[in-house]
């Protein structure tokens, strides 16, 4: 198990059997890193806190038994990814997610509930117009009307989906995954987003890996541009955007659209390309209009102006404070499992204006 570990941690690091050998300025050989991994011979208690620390993980984890494996992985990606980006990306997510794990065992909750939606899956077997119907049925199963949705993160952690934002290659939006725990048999659904990219391009891509989650798709359709659909459809209701742009439109102003993208939370460019979904606007004002937007640079790094708040839940961050508050963990372990120092760590809880009211 160890060894299972200490691989993960080093290819979420980026780092070859060499590389960590030069990091721990030798201490052991590369050769006996790959002995370790392979779980040929176990390292000494001082190598391991070695190991450990160059790796910015606890001696604790890399000790744990437990193990989780991520199944039905996702990748949501502009262009294809090299296997060693997708090989770094998986260690460094399964290693989030047990550590959001562990805060869970530690609280006594249960990591495996996810609000079902009703059905088993909505399918999408005909036509487009399955995916719209798809996201308006999602809507209504949840309870969620038809108003814009202000924290997407926040609500998808409620219905029971992990949802953590990690750095990412830029060309990978996000993925969607199936999370199992060996020890416990027990799965969940996680959605991760790239860090790196603004709010509004994190917030489509949790609703198109939502997609990949609850729909059933045949195979007459290309799975991707059917979550894509379904993305911009959940995130703006034909009902809603008809009632905020109307039915038919010769033409929208910049203006207009950047005030459309603060309404629904999505980039201006997904605004103007629901409006074409919609046939509010025509096809050929579509392609002008993105031109100058692709003229005025808003189509790669760093994007439109006006971003969008970063959408990450902060329920990990959370549990951590209420499992120091309840005294079930110590200020050190939470700070590690937050990839924080102590001292930051106390300052975020900021406990200080409580203790002095109850000391009066």
């Amino acid at each position: 198990m160890l060894g299972s570990r200490l691989k993960l941690a080093r290819t979420a690091a980026g780092l070859s059997l060499r590389d960590l050998e030069a990091k721990i300025n030798r201490a052991v050989s590369a050769q006996a890193i790959g002995m370790y991994e392979r779980d040929e011979t176990t390292p000494r208690s001082d190598v391991l806190i070695t190991l450990a620390d160059a790796l910015q993980i606890s001696v604790s984890w890399l000790s744990s038994a437990e193990q989780l494996t991520l199944d039905k992985v996702d990748f949501r990606k502009r262009k294809l990814t090299s296997p060693k980006d997708e090989a770094a990306v998986r260690a460094s997510v399964s290693e989030r997610l047990e550590r959001y794990l562990e805060v869970e065992d530690v609280l006594g909750l249960d990591s495996r509930w996810w609000r079902q939606p009703k059905a088993p899956q909505y399918k999408i077997k005909t036509s487009i117009e399955d995916v719209e119907a798809a996201a308006e049925k999602l809507r209504q199963d949840w309870g969620l009307g038809l108003d814009p949705l202000p924290s997407l993160g926040e609500f998808l952690e409620e219905e029971g989906i992990k949802v953590l934002c990690v750095e990412l290659p830029e060309k990978i939006s996000g993925i969607s995954c199936t999370a199992t725990q060996k020890t416990s048999n027990g799965s969940f659904h996680a959605i991760v987003v790239n860090s790196v990219h603004p709010g509004e391009r994190q917030r489509f891509t949790l609703c198109h890996e939502l997609g990949h989650l609850v729909l059933s798709v045949s195979e007459n359709f290309d799975d991707e541009k059917v979550a894509d659909r379904f993305a911009g459809a959940f995130l703006m209701p034909r009902e809603t955007i008809e009632k905020e742009v109307g039915t038919r439109r010769r033409q929208l102003s910049l203006g207009e659209l950047l005030a459309l993208k603060k309404v629904f939370g999505a980039s201006a460019a997904a605004v103007l390309y629901r409006c074409k979904q919609l046939e509010i606007i025509s096809e050929d004002f579509y392609k002008q209009t993105y031109t100058v937007f692709a003229r005025r640079g808003w189509t790669r790094p760093p994007y439109e102006p006006e971003p969008v708040k970063e959408e990450p839940s902060r329920r990990f961050e959370r549990l951590c404070f209420r499992g120091v508050a309840e005294g079930v963990m110590s200020h050190s372990k939470a700070a590690e499992l937050l990839g924080k120092t102590v001292e930051v760590f106390i300052q975020g809880m900021d406990v200080t204006g409580i203790l002095a009211s109850t000391e009066a």
